[in-house]
């Protein structure tokens, strides 16, 4: 699900009012069915993912305490839910939100206040501070943490005809005019 405000897209007290309502009750949810399947794998909630863009202003120092999403960073995987933040400014983040990314995805950053939020409590950080410095300023980024076993240096696809020619079945490849058209909810012929 994804929200939009419209008219009200500037008005951040219209997105933490929403935001930390909904989410919220998603902790509440969560927390509920997962303490009730405890011991039964197959009532357990699946996984979900609330993703934060423009982070920053949900979690300001002076706000995130405010906020269930420091409290969703803290203690929500042992319930099946990740917080996924993406910001272009990360020293905008509270610290402790931060201390509690397990996994970072970073690419080029040129201010230094930004940088050291990034590599806060990273080992390596000085020898990772020049990876940094050296990506490339279109898709290239630093990739460290809980999910791969070392920082790694990734390079991102286009998202070209090339690219859907190589993930697509032969038998199933379909034309750009055709996905644009199942991607704004058209029926699609043949399936039953």
């Amino acid at each position: 699900m994804v929200l939009e405000f419209g008219r009200y897209g500037n008005s951040l007290e219209a997105y933490i009012l929403v935001a930390n309502y909904l989410t919220r009750r998603i902790h509440q949810m969560y927390v509920e069915k997962v303490e009730k399947s405890l011991g039964d794998k197959a009532e357990e909630p699946r996984p979900l993912v609330i993703v934060i863009e423009e982070a920053h202003k949900f979690l300001d120092p002076q706000i995130a305490h405010h906020t269930i999403f420091g409290i969703i960073a803290r203690e929500l995987r042992k319930y099946n839910v990740t917080l996924l933040i993406v910001d272009q400014r990360p020293s905008g983040i509270d610290e402790e939100v931060m201390s509690q990314i397990g996994t970072r995805v970073t690419a080029l950053l040129d201010n230094e206040k930004d940088i050291n939020a990034v590599l806060m409590g990273v080992s390596g950080a000085s020898a990772l501070r020049e990876v940094l410095a050296r990506l490339d300023t279109k898709q290239q980024a630093l990739i460290m943490g809980h999910a791969v076993p070392m920082p790694v240096v990734v390079q991102t696809r286009s998202y070209d005809e090339k690219f859907y020619a190589s993930v697509m079945p032969v038998h199933k490849r379909i034309s750009r005019k055709e996905r644009v058209n199942l991607m704004r909810g058209e029926q699609e012929e043949g399936i039953d």
